[in-house]
């Protein structure tokens, strides 16, 4: 079989070269080849996208110009990306969800008239888990018990083109197992000049619950994350913006290990360098990734680093912007080295640094908590009591009591809580301590629904919780 990339771009040649008068009908055939390729490309990727349902408690418009707690239901996409279950979506998807189910692709048998495909059935829903959650790039990963899922293999995205065809895949509106066609618009694409973020920008119709789901190229691999939109009218506008394949790869592991991201750091922080500030500073270069902090005792520290340095590569790949050098550092792992090129003042100099691992509460306190001592199966989660040195390492918290939720452990079936959580209360019992939750979660019967106050970045909310 003819490869999808190689058929459609010979069928598009087809298509796009003059063609006199008499012979338009010899167009059909290449129409027809075009379609097939599409058809065949949709059957291998479709079994890879899911719908991700989720709902819970937030506050609500009463009508009357204020707001009550009501229950609120929402949908996004998901992608298989590892054959254990483990299904990549956007953070924002889940953001306030109690609970999270997955309904799956429903394989179409072939025969019939298509609107015979309205009375099979519409894939199945089950429950999932949350993973791990990676806010910063607005990524997360779920976990479904279900055997036989097929993964979707991941696109190079150095090899990603402006121009070339891809297709969103996902559920917009709710309108689960949709397919749309376009091209990649802009292969990175910043919202401002300081982002830390970049995205593939695609004009292929993506709307409201397609997020999380997939754009992928002619060779059925995953380009990006379908994230957001821009649109003035909340509908499709031909500005779709996709979290890169390289940005998924990277998050993947370190969620799928620690639940959270763990990302690699040399100690620096950086910024985008424009020609104001290199008139102010007198650099010699007017753009560019500008050093503005160096971490004292860092590894960029002991290497020699020096705020006001250009970086200009990082193991011989240019970087001009600071998504590049984010996703560069980004994507090694601790103890990795790598070579970094710079300019200071007119010398261009090349410094060798290993990387370091980001500080993360979370692991510190993995680090101090023992999961045989500290685990809570009823929830099941490894929690930590909130002494001065826990305390230290987490923002202000708008109650002192309560449980740091650590890690959630293999298996549970806590929906909706996550690592970094702090428990507060469990049903109408204020927290204070993991061996408080421990007395009151213990001799609670399978399958008993439970209500946990929860303080998630700064705000308060209740999850429910079953027994397993």
């Amino acid at each position: 079989m003819i490869p999808f990339a190689r058929r459609t771009l010979t069928v598009l040649a087809v298509l796009l070269a003059p063609v006199p008068a008499l012979a338009q009908r010899a167009a059909a055939p290449a129409l027809q080849g075009l379609n097939t390729a599409i058809a065949e490309l949709t059957a291998t990727v479709s079994p890879s996208v899911v719908q991700v349902l989720v709902s819970g408690y937030k506050p609500l418009p009463d009508g009357a110009g204020g707001s009550t707690v009501g229950r609120f239901q929402g949908s996004g996409s998901g992608v298989v990306v590892h054959a254990d279950g483990y299904i990549v979506t956007n953070a924002h998807v889940i953001d306030g969800a109690e609970r999270v189910r997955v309904a799956l692709h429903a394989p179409r048998s072939g025969g019939g008239t298509p609107l015979s495909a309205l009375g099979r059935e519409q894939g199945r829903s089950i429950a999932a888990t949350v993973a791990g959650v990676a806010r910063d790039v607005d990524l997360a990963l779920l976990k479904v018990d279900y055997p036989g899922l097929a993964p979707i293999p991941f696109a190079d995205y150095d090899a990603v083109r402006q121009g070339e065809l891809v297709f969103a895949f996902g559920s917009p509106e709710g309108l689960r197992d949709s397919v749309s066609m376009g091209v990649v618009s802009t292969t990175a694409r910043l919202l401002s000049p300081d982002s830390p973020s970049v995205f593939v920008q695609t004009d292929a119709p993506i709307n409201p619950g397609s997020s999380g789901g997939a754009l992928v190229n002619v060779r059925g691999e995953l380009v990006g994350i379908n994230t957001f939109i821009l649109s003035q009218s909340g509908g499709h506008e031909g500005l779709g913006f996709a979290v890169p394949s390289a940005v998924v790869s990277a998050t993947l592991q370190p969620l799928l290990t620690y639940g959270h991201p763990n990302r690699g750091s040399v100690g620096i922080q950086v910024q985008t360098l424009t020609p104001a500030l290199a008139e102010g500073l007198q650099l010699e270069r007017t753009s560019g990734v500008l050093i503005s902090d160096v971490v004292p005792h860092s590894p960029a520290d002991e290497a020699g680093l020096t705020v006001r340095d250009i970086i200009l590569r990082v193991n011989r790949r240019p970087i001009d912007s600071v998504p590049l050098r984010r996703l560069a550092v980004s994507t090694l792992q601790p103890g990795d080295e790598i070579e970094m090129d710079l300019l200071r003042e007119k010398t261009t100099l090349t410094v060798r640094l290993k990387v370091g691992e980001s500080a993360n509460p979370l692991d510190m306190m993995s680090d101090l908590t023992d999961p045989a001592r500290n685990s809570v199966p009823a929830l099941g989660i490894v929690g930590a009591d909130l002494t001065d040195r826990v305390r230290a390492a987490l923002p202000a918290l708008r109650r002192p009591a309560g449980v740091l939720v650590v890690a959630r452990t293999q298996g549970s079936n806590g929906e909706g809580l996550e690592a970094g959580d702090v428990i507060h209360a469990f049903n109408r019992h204020s927290i204070s301590s993991v061996a408080a939750l421990q007395v009151l979660a213990g001799d609670l019967p399978p399958h008993t629904e439970v209500v946990v106050q929860v303080e998630r970045d700064g705000r308060l909310q209740y999850v429910v919780v079953t027994v397993p």
